[in-house]
């Protein structure tokens, strides 16, 4: 039944069957990452960063295509189904392309034109593309591994290196002794019923000593993070820190998150937005302090 409307679908959008796409030897790897972007493991920009390289680099031939003066920002949900139905096999390669071909129709993809010179075409995947793309692959490669064990401490490795390089790519970056953070901004809204929340989410790396790094957070009332408004300190509604701490080996990352908004007990606060103050992300390590900046509004 999948196959079946995925194929109807597919020949509504590219009128015709004849304009097939070839994915003959697209990588294994590949198909994981369809998988992987369905079940929502990977982000859907991931995987459209990697569909891109791989069509700019010819593992993935699509035929000329028209781009529709109608763009779309996101993916339909037909096209994320499909993906989950490729990597399962349920359905064909062909059947699959062509939902890469209707992103590319609707703007959703980028692809260069062909040049009509006779110089040759300069390779247009630049260093981000190819480097996710190779995170991703090594990603790939863990599903090959047999024992369930070393598996999954594949895919967790490799998991954490698409992360850092996610916020090495995008987020300021803040030096406190031996340790960088990594920020990209804060996440915050008000509530219906009138509750600010705000999230703090980072990338904590141990960039400066050859020793373990500890990051301490036993409990609201006493913890080494909070966010300060230059007149009074909010201590956290709910953090993932494991234990009251977090641990980092040299050159290790981890990425961390932290909710200020109701009131807990042991110690926590309420938070509370007032648009007249300026609010900063306090760090106070006995190997380091920071005020990073959250220019709420």
């Amino acid at each position: 039944m999948k196959t079946t409307i995925a194929t109807i679908v597919a020949i509504l959008l590219v009128g015709t069957t004849a304009s097939f796409a070839n994915a003959n030897g697209v990588p294994d790897w590949v198909k994981n990452n369809a998988g992987w972007w369905a079940d929502g493991t990977i982000t859907e920009s991931e995987f459209i960063q990697g569909i891109q390289f791989l069509i700019k680099d010819g593992i993935i031939v699509i035929p000329p295509t028209a781009v529709s003066e109608q763009h779309s920002q996101s993916v339909p949900d037909w096209v994320k189904n499909n993906a989950g139905w490729w990597a399962d096999g349920t359905i064909t390669d062909s059947e699959f392309v062509n939902g890469i071909q209707h992103l590319i129709k609707t703007g959703v993809i980028s692809v260069p034109t062909e040049s009509k010179s006779s110089e040759p075409v300069p390779n247009t995947a630049n260093t981000s593309d190819s480097k996710i793309v190779s995170l991703q692959a090594d990603l790939g490669k863990c599903a090959d591994i047999g024992k369930a064990y070393e598996r999954l401490n594949c895919e967790k490795t490799a998991k954490s290196k698409i992360t850092e390089y996610q916020y090495e790519q995008k987020a300021t970056q803040y030096v406190v002794g031996p340790t960088t953070f990594y920020f990209i901004g804060p996440e915050f809204e008000v509530s219906p019923s009138g509750q600010a929340l705000l999230t703090i989410k980072m990338l904590a790396k141990n960039t400066g000593s050859n020793e373990n790094v500890s990051m301490m957070c036993t409990g609201p009332s006493i913890c080494n993070y909070d966010v300060w408004n230059g007149e009074k300190a909010f201590k956290y509604s709910a953090t993932d820190f494991t234990s009251g701490n977090i641990v980092l080996t040299p050159r290790q990352s981890r990425e961390f998150s932290m909710l200020f908004g109701p009131l807990i007990p042991y110690g926590g606060t309420q938070f509370i937005y007032d648009p007249t103050k300026d609010y900063v992300f306090r760090i106070s390590e006995p190997w380091g302090s920071a005020n990073i900046p959250l220019e709420l509004q």
